[in-house]
């Protein structure tokens, strides 16, 4: 019998091509392979612009008959019921026929594969690998078939956008279609096999629900009025970021800087982003490699507050970056930790109230303005006994102005219907304990005016309270500490 060779022809269109072999359907892939030509003694050659071809290995000494590209995948026919399919058009699978009939036509249509051939054989397959011999009611030879079914182009532009749980996918939407399948694994070579989402109805979908720190892959097809699911889409990957490291801590003393993080479930390192000036985002000076949730951060120079972010990294990528963290170092400083965001420090020295104020000023800050009780707790914690000391330490509160009436010297608030503004005597937190210490203020006799406010771990009960004292300390038989806070 006469052999004939077919060849399908892909037009390429914005990087996408389209395949056509004779009236079967359109499909669409993003192989390299733009053209494939079949024909006598298992002759397989393939080429990208029609010009240049390349001779493939088809495994066959079998004449090929007919060959089209459906569903992401080329299918060939050909004698003795060959069947070969290739997901690129380079590399070629036998498949199981059921029969040794010699096949002439195939086509695609409604999610199914349909081929044709001697005494009356009809084959029908839903992916091109597995086929299912029909009855077809003769036993004359058939050489070709066809389909009215018109199967829709795979849609184009698909991108794919990971976020914390969650991947956000848009594609161009295809005329006619009436939803879209959206096909995903988490690993590559995504198919009609896959694990499918079937209702998406617009041009996107947000995929929820999903573990951080893993990439996720994904195809979509577009589904006609009769429910026929149509050619798929390229492949896009994103992977959703592993969640940002919480609590980073930095500390700053002898032109060091001690970071310390939560770990982070799934990371397999660190990447810690730093500079002297505020605003850290991963454009930042990076710290790789980091296999521990702290990190020593040494030879820093004094007389600059730095700041740092840290995000977690694995094989998927690098996560979602930390709040920030920031230290100062200063030559009148000895110590600096963060919370919530602000830098505090303590001072070298022991200082007047007006001193320490002073030498805040010099580093950009202020004697700290204590908001929140949790706030008042954390800094008598982290310096109340600095450095196994036990210190008294000036905050920033005031009452020079008028006796009794205190205030906090650099007009910060914290805009909380007057609880971090009422600091006069019998002043409470609102889980009803007090601010001050028991019978303070008092500015009690025998000292020079107290006028400015300490938090004093000289008092045996309930340390983290407050005490007036005189602004000069001149009285004081405790060394006073100033306590700098910065914005």
């Amino acid at each position: 019998m006469k052999k004939i060779l077919h060849i399908i022809l892909i037009t390429i269109i914005s990087l996408t091509v389209i395949s056509c072999s004779s009236s079967d359907d359109s499909k669409t892939t993003t192989s390299s392979v733009s053209f494939v030509a079949v024909g006598t003694s298992g002759t397989l050659l393939t080429s990208s612009d029609g010009t240049s071809w390349t001779s493939r290995t088809s495994g066959t000494s079998n004449g090929l008959q007919r060959v089209i590209y459906a569903n992401s995948t080329f299918v060939t026919v050909g004698d003795s019921g060959t069947i070969l399919t290739s997901s690129d058009g380079i590399s070629w699978t036998s498949r199981t026929s059921g029969t040794t009939n010699t096949l002439y036509g195939i086509t695609y249509g409604n999610s199914t594969f349909v081929t044709v051939g001697n005494s009356g054989t009809i084959l029908t397959s839903s992916d091109g690998t597995t086929w299912t011999s029909r009855t077809s009611g003769t036993t004359n030879n058939l050489y070709g078939v066809t389909t009215t079914t018109t199967t829709l182009l795979a849609p184009s532009s698909l991108t794919a956008t990971g976020a914390a749980g969650q991947v956000t996918l848009d594609w161009t939407a295809v005329s006619s279609a009436r939803g879209y399948t959206v096909y995903w694994d988490n690993a590559t070579g995504v198919s009609s096999s896959s694990t499918a989402i079937t209702s998406a109805i617009t041009d996107n979908y947000t995929h929820s629900g999903l573990d951080n720190g893993t990439t996720y892959y994904y195809k979509v097809a577009a589904i006609d009025s009769a429910g026929t699911v149509g050619a798929l889409s390229s492949e896009v990957n994103a992977a959703t970021p592993l969640p940002a490291p919480d609590n980073l801590s930095a500390s700053g003393a002898n032109n060091t800087i001690t970071l310390t993080w939560n770990s982070v479930s799934g990371a397999t390192g660190y990447t810690l982003y730093w500079d002297n000036v505020s605003g850290i985002d991963s454009s930042d000076t990076a710290i790789t490699s980091i296999t521990n949730d702290n990190y020593t951060h040494s030879n820093m120079d004094n007389g600059s507050t730095y700041y740092y972010k840290v995000a977690a990294v694995n094989s998927s990528g690098t996560g979602t970056l930390s709040s920030v963290a920031s230290a100062l170092l200063s030559a009148n400083i000895q110590g600096s930790e963060t919370n919530e965001g602000h830098t505090y420090a303590l001072t070298s020295d022991t200082l007047s109230w007006d001193a320490a104020a002073t030498a805040a000023a010099a580093v950009g800050g202020y004697l700290a303005t204590l908001n929140t009780k949790a706030e008042n707790t954390w800094l008598y914690d982290k310096f109340g006994h600095y450095g196994g000391t036990a210190r008294d330490l000036w905050i920033g509160s005031k009452d020079n102005v008028t006796e009794g009436t205190w205030y906090w010297y650099n007009g910060t608030t914290s805009g909380d219907g007057g609880v971090s503004d009422n600091i006069s005597s019998g002043a409470k937190w609102p889980d009803g304990s007090n601010k001050w210490h028991t019978g303070e203020p008092n500015n009690a006799s025998g000292f020079s005016d107290e006028n400015c406010g300490t938090i004093r771990s000289s008092v045996s009960a309930a340390e983290w309270r407050w005490n007036d004292f005189p602004c000069d300390n001149s009285s004081s038989p405790f060394a006073i500490y100033g306590i700098i806070e910065i914005d």
